[in-house]
C-alpha cells in the first residue's frame, strides 16, 4: 500500500469530520461574504486546527478570493487546499548523515514512545543499518523490559542499567558504545516527562547536554512523540517541551484513531516544528515519513478518491523508485523461472535415465523368459517322443500275442474236442502203466 493510501486511511475520521462540515457550510451559502468566513473560522477551530491557525487560514483565503475574484463558495476548495499545503511547508526527513546518528525520543507517558522506538529500530535494521537502543526510561516500572521486548523483535542491541538508575548515565554509556561499535543509528528512550514537573524537565535538559557533549559531531534528531487523539492538548505539550529541548520534529501517533488530525497544521504553523513521522496503524510499517502534499490531497479527496481510486502524478524520483522496484521484481522473477527450468530439466534427465534402466531390465527379463520357454519346449518334445516310443512297443507285444493265439486257435479248430479226448486218454494210459 502506498503512503497516500496509508495516510488517506489514517486520516479518514479527520477527513469525514472536517470535510463533512465544510460541504455543509458551502451548500448553505450562495455567496462568499464575511458571514461565510466567520462560519468557516468556527468550523476550522472545531476541527482542532486551533484559533490562531484558523484565523491565519481565513485571512489568506480572503486574499486569494479577492485576487481571483471568486464569488461562489464551491470555488474555494482548491484555494483552501493550497493554503494548508503551504502552511505544512516542505517535508524534512530525519537527518541520519553521520555515524552514529542520534535520535532522542521524548514525550509524556502513553503517547506511544516505546512503540515508536520499536518501529524505528525495525525499520532501520531492515534497511541494513546497525542500530543501538538506549533504555533511559529508568523511572517507570517495567519500561526497560518492554523496550527490551521490542529490541528483541527488531533484532537490535540495547544498552540498559538497573531500574531507578540515573538516566543520564545510560545515555552517556550508550553514546560511548555507539561510537565504539560503529553504530549507524542510536535511538534513546526517555522517561515520560510530565510537562508540569520541573525536575523531570531538568533531567531532560541534562540528557540533551550529554548527547551534545559526548556525541559532538553526530547528527541529532530530538523527536517529540504526541498522541493525535489528545487534540489541542498535544499542541500545548509541544509548546512546553520546546521550551526545554531543541525539538527537530514531531512524531504524531494514533492518527488513524481520531478526528483531530488537524493539529498537524497548527503544530507546524504555530511552532514551526515539522511533523516528520506519523503513526497510521499498529503494524511495524505503519510508522510513515510524513508527506505534506499527500496529507492535503487525502484531506480534500472526494469519496471516490478516498476509496483508493485516486491517482496522482508522482515526482520523477518517486517514479524512478517505482521503476527500480519493478525492475528488481522482474529480475527476481526471471531468476526464479531459470531456477525452475534448471530443476525441471534435471528432473526430466533423471526420469529418462531411470526409464532407460527400467527398459534394459525388462529386455533382460524377456530374454530369460524366452530361454526358459525354449528349454520347456525341448523337454516337452522329448517327453512326447518317449511316450510315442513306449506306445509303439506295446503295440508290437500286443500284435505278437494276438498272432500266438490265432495259431493255437487254428490248431484246434472245430475238432479241438477230439484232440482233448485223445490227450486225456493218453494221459490215463500212461498212468495205468506206471
Amino acid at each position: 500500500m502506498s503512503f497516500f493510501s496509508k495516510i488517506a486511511a489514517g486520516i479518514k475520521k479527520t477527513k469525514d469530520s472536517m470535510m463533512g462540515k465544510f460541504e455543509s457550510l458551502v451548500n448553505s451559502f450562495t455567496k462568499i461574504d464575511e458571514e461565510f468566513f466567520e462560519e468557516l473560522e468556527e468550523l476550522l477551530i472545531t476541527c482542532d486546527i486551533g484559533v490562531e491557525t484558523s484565523l491565519a487560514i481565513c485571512e489568506k483565503l480572503r486574499g486569494k478570493v479577492k485576487e481571483k475574484g471568486l464569488t461562489n463558495p464551491d470555488e474555494i476548495k482548491d484555494c483552501l487546499k493550497d493554503i494548508i499545503t503551504e502552511m505544512l511547508g516542505e517535508d524534512k526527513p530525519l537527518d541520519l548523515s553521520t555515524t552514529p546518528s542520534v535520535i532522542l525520543i521524548i514525550g509524556v507517558n502513553g503517547a506511544g514512545k516505546t512503540t515508536t522506538i520499536g518501529k524505528l529500530a525495525a525499520k532501520y535494521k531492515n534497511q541494513g543499518k546497525k542500530v543501538l537502543v538506549a533504555a533511559a526510561d529508568t523511572f517507570r516500572a517495567a519500561a526497560i523490559d518492554q523496550l527490551e521486548v521490542w529490541t528483541q523483535r527488531a533484532g537490535v542491541d540495547i544498552v540498559k542499567h538497573a531500574e531507578g538508575s540515573d538516566p543520564a548515565s545510560v545515555i552517556f554509556d550508550a553514546v560511548t558504545a555507539a561510537k565504539a561499535r560503529g553504530t549507524d543509528v542510536l535511538i534513546c528512550d526517555t522517561a515520560g516527562r510530565l510537562h508540569n514537573k520541573k525536575n523531570l524537565m531538568d533531567e531532560l535538559k541534562k540528557i540533551s547536554r550529554i548527547i551534545h557533549e559526548q556525541g559532538q559531531g553526530c547528527s541529532l534528531e530530538t523527536l517529540l512523540v504526541l498522541d493525535a487523539t489528545t487534540g489541542q492538548n498535544a499542541v500545548n505539550q509541544a509548546k512546553l517541551f520546546s521550551e526545554v529541548a531543541d525539538i527537530t520534529g514531531i512524531v504524531l501517533t494514533k492518527l488513524d484513531g481520531t478526528a483531530k488530525g488537524g493539529i498537524i497544521i497548527s503544530i507546524h504553523n504555530e511552532l514551526g516544528i515539522p511533523v516528520k513521522l506519523v503513526g497510521v496503524g499498529e503494524k511495524l510499517d505503519d510508522l510513515q515519513e510524513f508527506n505534506a502534499r499527500d496529507f492535503a490531497e487525502a484531506l480534500f479527496a472526494t469519496e471516490t478518491d478516498f476509496d483508493y481510486n485516486y491517482e496522482r502524478l508522482t515526482d520523477d524520483e518517486e517514479k524512478d523508485d517505482d521503476d527500480s522496484l519493478i525492475d528488481e521484481i522482474k529480475e527476481e522473477a526471471a531468476e526464479l523461472v531459470e531456477e525452475v527450468k534448471e530443476e525441471t530439466a534435471e528432473a526430466v534427465e533423471e526420469i529418462k535415465e531411470e526409464a532407460a534402466e527400467a527398459v534394459e531390465e525388462i529386455k533382460e527379463f524377456a530374454e530369460d523368459v524366452k530361454e526358459k520357454a525354449e528349454d520347456i519346449k525341448e523337454e516337452i518334445a522329448e517327453t512326447v517322443e518317449e511316450i510315442k516310443d513306449k506306445l509303439d512297443g506295446d503295440d508290437e507285444e500286443a500284435s505278437e500275442a494276438e498272432d500266438d493265439g490265432s495259431e493255437k486257435k487254428e490248431k484246434g479248430g472245430k475238432f479241438s474236442w477230439l484232440f482233448k479226448e485223445i490227450s486225456f486218454g493218453k494221459k490215463n494210459k500212461d498212468n495205468k502203466e506206471d
